[in-house]
């Protein structure tokens, strides 16, 4: 195929000359990066100094999740509308709205004297991760001068995304023992002030689209999307079965059916129905969610067994997590090309199947395990593997998605990340607490390990699922220019 072998040949070769703009659009690209990467760090960096903020603060066992559920609840709940935002009003501009929010919310969040009031601050950080996050993913990939540019660009997306992660566990650690918790929280604000003066300079705004804006699309998708946040974080603790948690799932059910009944008749639709007509995109977005599930799954679990069974304390777990960062970006550097030369329905069911591996290998943990032994080669595996997930999925959820629309697309990714995220923890927490046993962590985990695997299992089946019907149904594809398709086609 024509379009195959330039993006190839593209991903693999330098230009002999550079556009004159090349140096502007790298630096904007990495000012966007860094932005992304804050907030990725959000999601976990606290999550090391929970002990150090209950005890500073006096939140109690049972208020103290809302440190992460608070953010959690805002970001996911919000995601499609700030992807839709963004493509109506300006995408830079909503971004820079986006991040002033979230680093204000960060300043006041380190200055928090009551419970309360940090978790106010961590659900302001939300909204404005909500508003920022869809229009990095779009300004990454309208703002990439060729198709080589726009995949390096998405390789370190997916690098920074999952390997963001468990940087965050390392920083978490590393402030918490050197400095204060409260540093989770201010280490955000001269990272934030510096993305703010640089972007308006490096970063091109997109074109705003008139168009009158979907209120009621807005309305259903964030109550849908937070009540199924809400139900999910609440259900380990309340009960899957709780009166609480079956009405906040009903609530979410029916808000989002009246979302798709809403989307098919608005003539400028919150989300786009045939962003999901294409049956590769609903397969990546089902891989994406059960991938993340996994992987923040088995961050819930690692961290508690490096920390109670291995004895190890918050930095030194969060430098356990260090192999997995470096897998994801070792790999990135290569994801580009391979993902150029054997297409994504290839390398996502390779990816997904190193994550059930080390997964499994994760199970069989003892008491008696050491972290060389028990942890470090499921951690080399996972690494690898969700680099050769990340790029990919993002690449074919992106595929042929309109300029206009590339928010609202990328904030449907998004979405389907933190929910992800919250079922994986969800449903991984209610199964260990099932099979728990008093001053033991290991009975409980060994099940809950596999539950993680099973997402990755999944995963790998809808991905094999998904190729398999693209070679069957694929007809040969006609010779064209690669400079006639705007966003080439990567999934095949």
């Amino acid at each position: 195929m024509t379009i195959r072998s330039r993006s190839a040949a593209s991903s693999t070769a330098l230009p002999d000359e550079l556009p004159p703009d090349a140096t502007r659009v790298a630096t904007g690209i990495a000012i966007v990066l860094v932005a992304q990467l804050m907030l990725v760090l959000d999601a976990t960096v606290v999550n090391v100094a929970l002990p150090r903020i209950d005890a500073d603060l006096g939140f109690g066992p049972a208020a103290l999740s809302w440190v992460l559920n608070a953010y959690t609840l805002a970001f996911g709940g919000l995601l499609l509308l700030g992807g839709r935002l963004g493509d109506v009003r300006g995408r830079r501009r909503l971004f820079l709205l986006g991040l002033g929010l979230f680093t204000l919310a960060s300043l006041l969040g380190g200055l928090a004297q009551s419970p309360t009031q940090l978790v106010v601050a961590r659900a302001a950080q939300g909204v404005g991760a909500a508003m920022a996050a869809p229009s990095v993913l779009a300004l990454l990939t309208t703002n990439a001068p060729d198709e080589a540019a726009r995949n390096r660009a998405l390789a370190l997306f997916g690098a920074v995304s999952s390997g963001g992660a468990s940087i965050g566990l390392v920083l978490g650690g590393l402030l918490t023992d050197v400095a204060s918790w409260r540093w989770t929280l201010f280490i955000n604000v001269p990272i934030g002030l510096a993305v703010l003066l640089l972007t308006p300079r490096f970063v091109s705004e997109t074109p705003r689209r008139e168009g009158r804006f979907d209120v009621v699309g807005a309305l259903t998708a964030t109550v849908g999307a937070a009540s199924v946040v809400w139900a999910l974080v609440g259900a380990p603790e309340h009960g899957w079965l709780s009166a609480r948690t079956l009405g906040v799932l009903l609530l979410g059910a029916l808000s989002i059916a009246l979302l798709v009944r809403t989307e098919r008749r608005h003539p400028h639709p919150l989300v786009r129905p045939s962003l999901l007509a294409d049956r590769r995109r609903v397969a990546a977005l089902g891989v994406m969610g059960l991938v993340v599930a996994g992987q923040l799954s088995m961050f819930f679990l690692t961290v508690q067994y490096t920390q109670r069974a291995l004895g190890m304390g918050p930095l030194a777990t969060g430098f356990a997590f260090l192999p997995f960062s470096v897998g994801i970006f070792a790999m990135s550097r290569l994801t580009p090309s391979l993902l150029a030369r054997h297409g994504a329905g290839r390398l996502i069911p390779v990816g997904a199947a190193l994550l059930l591996t080390g997964f499994v290998l994760l199970s069989r943990v003892s008491e008696t395990s050491t972290y060389a032994t028990g942890v470090l080669p499921s951690m080399v595996l996972s690494g690898i593997g969700g680099a050769l997930v990340f790029m990919p999925v993002t690449a074919t959820v992106l595929s042929g998605v309109e300029h206009e629309h590339a928010g609202s697309a990328s904030g449907l990714l998004q979405t389907v990340q933190q929910l992800g995220a919250a079922v994986g923890v969800a449903i991984v927490a209610s199964v260990y607490a099932v099979g728990a046993q008093a001053g033991s962590f290991v009975p409980g985990a060994r099940a809950a390990y596999l539950t993680s695997a099973t997402f990755a299992a999944i995963a790998l089946v809808i991905a094999l699922a998904a190729l398999a019907r693209t070679r069957r149904g694929s007809a040969p594809a006609p010779e064209v220019e690669a400079e006639q398709v705007p966003v080439p086609d990567l999934a095949a």
